[in-house]
């Protein structure tokens, strides 16, 4: 494979009401879940293993996510000795934001663009490390990180996507140019399991 591309997603321990809006760095890494084009495969990082990630994430060309620019990756920076400055980042809701004016959810494009849906919510996550459910939880976060990839490469193949408006729940377009969309290859199966 010619792209040393990953998506990207990750769960927190804390939620906002436990360390404010403005404190991202302050809600630990619970578990983060990468698609490695270079593999083809799904890889699952807990907090200790957050080193060798940003190994993995130093050497990719690009890295991909849904809001990663304001959320996943500033939870990462402090675990991290790289700036995240300075990683190549490709944020899905920050595209879409450019072009419609606002932020969309991940679950709305999904349902819009896929005809699927996410599987439940960051605070549904936040209790499932509380209560220690990390299988549970690798799970929940590998389907996140599914959907952004199969949005990413909707997305290359048809340059746009659609969402679900919340305001009058009707599905709309948006036209989208990601860069670095060319041979992007398709994944050949979804896992039963990660292990």
């Amino acid at each position: 494979m010619d792209k040393n591309y990953l998506v990207l997603d990750l769960e927190t321990q804390k939620m906002f009401s436990d360390v404010g809006r403005n404190n991202l760095h302050k809600l630990k890494v619970s578990v983060v879940v990468v698609y490695d084009y270079k593999t083809a495969k799904y890889e699952t990082y807990e907090e200790s293993e957050l080193s060798r990630l940003e190994e993995r994430i130093r050497s990719a060309d690009l890295t991909i996510g849904f809001n990663i620019r304001r959320f996943d990756m500033p939870v990462l920076a402090p675990y991290f000795f790289t700036s995240i400055e300075n990683l190549p980042l490709l944020d899905l809701m920050e595209e879409i934001e450019k072009v419609r004016g606002h932020r969309i959810g991940l679950h709305s494009v999904a349902q819009a663009t896929l005809g699927s849906t996410k599987t439940g919510h960051g605070i549904d996550a936040v209790t499932l490390f509380a209560q220690g459910r990390m299988d549970e939880l690798k799970a929940y976060c590998l389907n996140d990180v599914k959907i952004t990839k199969e949005v990413y490469e909707y997305g290359c193949e048809h340059n746009r996507i659609f969402f679900i408006s919340n305001r009058d729940w009707k599905k709309y377009e948006v036209p989208i140019n990601w860069k670095d969309c060319a041979n992007v290859p398709k994944e050949p199966s979804f896992p039963t399991s990660l292990f």
